[in-house]
Formats: C-alpha cells, sequence, structure tokens
C-alpha cells in the first residue's frame, strides 16, 4: 500500500480509537468521591492496612487516610491512585490548595488544589504533632 494512503488511514484511525475511548467514558481521571472510594484505593496499594477512616477532599482528587499504622495520603495520579504514609510530612498552604511535602525520594512533593478553608484544616491535621 502506498505510503500516502496507509499514513491517512492510520491518523484517522488513531484518531477515531481516542475519540470513541472519551466517548465511552474511559479518559476522565481517577476521583474519590466518598471514604469508601479512598478506602479502596488504599487497600490496592496496601491490603494489609486496617483503615479506620477516610476523609475526601472536596474536588475528590485526594483523601486523608487513618490507618493502624498512622494517617496517610491518597491522591489521583491520572486515572489511578497513589498512596504514601505521613509519617515525617509536612503540609503548606499555597495560593491555589495545599502542598505536602513527604520524606521519601520517591514521592518528594504533591501539590493539592482545594478551596482555603479546607487546605487551612488538612494541613492543621497534617502538621500536629504525633506520639
Amino acid at each position: 500500500m502506498p505510503l500516502a494512503v496507509m499514513l491517512p488511514l492510520v491518523v484517522v484511525g488513531i484518531a477515531g480509537i481516542v475519540g470513541l475511548l472519551h466517548l465511552l467514558g474511559y479518559t476522565g481521571g481517577f476521583r474519590m468521591a466518598t471514604g469508601d472510594d479512598a478506602r479502596a484505593a488504599w487497600l490496592r496499594q496496601f491490603p494489609e492496612d486496617t483503615v479506620t477512616g477516610a476523609v475526601p477532599c472536596s474536588t475528590g482528587s485526594a483523601a486523608l487516610v487513618d490507618t493502624g499504622r498512622g494517617p496517610g495520603l491518597v491522591w489521583a495520579f491520572g486515572a489511578d491512585s497513589v498512596c504514601r504514609m505521613l509519617d515525617g510530612g509536612r503540609a503548606r498552604i499555597t495560593r491555589h490548595g495545599l502542598r505536602i511535602r513527604f520524606p521519601d525520594f520517591n514521592a518528594p512533593s504533591v501539590t493539592l488544589a482545594m478551596p482555603p478553608d479546607e487546605a487551612a484544616a488538612w494541613a492543621a491535621r497534617i502538621n500536629e504533632k504525633r506520639p
């Protein structure tokens, strides 16, 4: 097949597949609407943990999780989630939300978009001294 025919077929084919996936709803990001969604996301990464509570933020892009090992954070990363323990983590309020620094070179920090009042409450909870 000549390149002049094959190239448009490939481009149209790929664009068609992307369009179909978008129309079917497979291109949306990960969201946690309830504490159960956050709990399930945490247990996918740490199945041995006991989750005693989970509070998602109003945007659904992150949640604070209480586990038997201490507090943790789940946040959306594309179509999946990332989980980290908050031991040693520090939160700082930014203009658009909250920035959390972890003592972990794999995920040194994350910036979460949220309203100022929610960011202040989360920062207080994350920065509180724990025994």
